[in-house]
């Protein structure tokens, strides 16, 4: 978005002819001053709608169905509500939100048909790898981490209506994290009736949403330090990385390893009794590096506590694995902590308190948030069918260490996450966004390609006693079809690209297939400017309490990296 598109949007937003009661008029006299009742709400209101910049934007735009006293005293008796009542109707207090919610009208993304492409020179590729590799390890020497950040958009997402805030509200355990659903979702229809829509909610190329905007929340998690470690591994076996790259990687490796391991481990109870030792997606302060102001922001909006979660705990596991360590809390079988938090339909207590995708059928999947010691679950429960592709990995990788095929139970446990995601792919769910919490289809397809990798690798036999029905070749066959015939057969982005590229090649698609992916990442080499060979762009997100991504551009470049390092093996294969 060029500095004459900003200017327009802006002139526009402060100018429009204002047709009904703002977001202010609304909240205001509620949330401004207030005594008793939620202190939290009203911080909200005012730490992120009521700020300068965004009053500002959105005061002139008013809301035609508001002029309808009965709708805006309805409103306003259901903020009311969420201020002061000590146990909330969750429900009756989103139903006036919700019923204003149909006419956002936010869609994802259709990408427009590509045009033919030349594939890059080895020459071309390996360039790209030694800068994405340096970038990283740049990266590292100056924080003494690889930074990630946060971005929220406040449009919200497409997947998001008035059913799914009813779904949020009632299905979230935190007043706190309501009280952000509530009001972010409020805020989305006065953003998408002003002409602010176009500075916060700007089109793009390809997928993967960049992230343009200008307020980044910058951290560290075990989540991606395991993605980073998996990227440094790869840079170190294409051979391309110095003696003196070499070298620092590794010792990044062992610390982010570390930082996995023994500062993200946390103690949780077990459905067993027990406890066991899982990974927590944000260590305690100070190890997320926020800045002081942004820990402050944290807490204000909401996101106090922070429990741990089935992903972080399998791909942390897996990069440790991959990474040679030898460290004990490895030796824990997780799939006997993970059968806890598998669906089993009319068995156990419904886990899946958030079912914002519930297009799909959950029996047989682990769901993602894991209780602490405490007992807490801010977040309610959520089941994403990416993350189950983690678990699968996690334990193709440990196989032997824990005893899989000689456990019955564990054993089952594989099978019935195996048929999970047999349904979704039959059904052609897995295409659709709506399926996914924190991903996009793109990335379920290179993730599951990562999953495959790991797969055949194991000994025929054990691959027989995994999947003797054969589903893992089926889905290899639709996910080829979707990458090729879809994905990209239409613009992408720099981030689209690595994903589909990841998938091709490790679903030993022809490396002919390969070409626009990778015409795709060299053009767009030098993109990221000064702050990497690569823009930041999508890599996963949160729906509520609205749109948040994370991504950054270390992340795109780690991706790449990874991307063409399986597609230069293959083509030299």
């Amino acid at each position: 978005m060029g500095f004459r598109d900003i200017a327009g949007a802006v002139c526009r937003a402060l100018t429009v002819r204002k047709d009904g009661p703002s977001l202010y008029d609304v909240c205001d006299p509620l949330l401004l001053k207030y005594r008793g009742g939620d202190a939290h709400l009203g911080k909200f209101y005012r730490t992120a709608l009521g700020n300068p910049a965004l009053r500002g934007l959105l005061r002139r735009t008013g809301l035609p169905a508001l002029r309808d006293s009965a709708r805006l005293g309805a409103l306003q008796a259901a903020l009311r509500e969420a201020r002061d009542a000590e146990t909330p109707d969750w429900a009756a207090i989103g139903a006036p939100v919700a019923a204003l919610m149909d006419d956002i009208d936010v869609r994802h993304p259709l990408p427009a048909v590509a045009t033919p492409a030349r594939a890059p020179t080895a020459g071309e590729i390996e360039r790209v790898i030694r800068a994405c590799g340096a970038h990283l390890l740049r990266a590292y020497a100056k924080n003494g981490f690889i930074p990630t950040y946060a971005a929220f958009n406040l449009i919200g997402d497409p997947d998001m209506g008035g059913r799914e805030l009813l779904m949020a509200l009632t299905g979230l355990n935190s007043r706190g994290y309501k009280n952000s659903t509530l009001l972010f979702n409020l805020a989305r229809i006065f953003i998408a009736h002003s002409p602010a829509r176009a500075l916060i909610n700007p089109p793009w190329r390809g997928i993967a949403e960049p992230m343009w905007e200008p307020m980044q929340i910058r951290h560290r998690s075990a989540y991606y330090d395991a993605f980073f470690t998996e990227a440094l591994l790869s840079f170190v076996e294409t051979g391309l990385a110095s003696g003196a790259e070499t070298t620092a990687a590794r010792g990044a490796i062992a610390d982010m390893v570390d930082f996995c391991l023994r500062i993200s481990a946390e103690e949780v109870p077990s459905h067993d009794g027990s406890t066991v030792n899982v990974i927590t997606a944000l260590a305690p302060l100070p190890h997320p590096r926020f800045s002081r102001f942004f820990a402050q922001i944290k807490q204000d909006l909401g996101f106090g506590i922070y429990v741990p979660d089935c992903d972080t705990t399998a791909c942390s596991f897996s990069a440790a694995t991959q990474a040679g360590s030898q460290h004990p809390i490895l030796g824990q079988p997780l799939l006997d902590f993970y059968r806890g938090y598998q669906v089993r339909s009319g068995a156990n207590e419904p886990r899946v308190t958030v079912p914002l995708n519930d297009n799909i059928d959950y029996e047989g999947g682990i769901v993602t948030w894991i209780d602490n010691l405490a007992g807490d679950r801010p977040y309610g429960n959520d089941l994403d069918p990416t993350l189950n592709l983690d678990i699968l990995e996690v334990s193709f990788r440990n196989l032997v260490r824990w005893r899989i095929l000689e456990t019955p139970q564990r054993l089952e446990t594989v099978h019935r996450i195996i048929d999970f995601q047999r349904r979704l792919v039959e059904s052609g769910a897995f295409r659709n966004p709506r399926s996914h919490i924190y991903y996009l289809p793109e990335l379920y397809c290179a993730y599951f390609g990562r999953c495959y990798a790991a797969f055949i690798a194991l000994p025929l036999t054990a691959q027989r006693l995994i999947d003797p029905a054969g589903v893992f070749a089926m889905i290899r066959a639709q996910v080829l079809l979707y990458v090729e015939q879809e994905l990209i057969a239409h613009e992408m982005n720099a981030f689209d690209a690595a994903l589909a590229l990841m998938a091709l090649a490790h679903l030993g698609a022809e490396v002919a297939t390969f070409t626009p992916a990778l015409h795709c990442i060299v053009a767009s080499f030098g993109e990221g400017g000064r702050r990497g060979p690569f823009k930041a762009y999508e890599w996963n997100k949160m729906k509520t309490p609205t749109r948040i991504l994370v991504g950054g551009p270390e992340v795109t470049s780690a991706f790449v990296l990874m991307a063409l390092a399986l597609a230069r093996r293959a083509m030299t294969r």
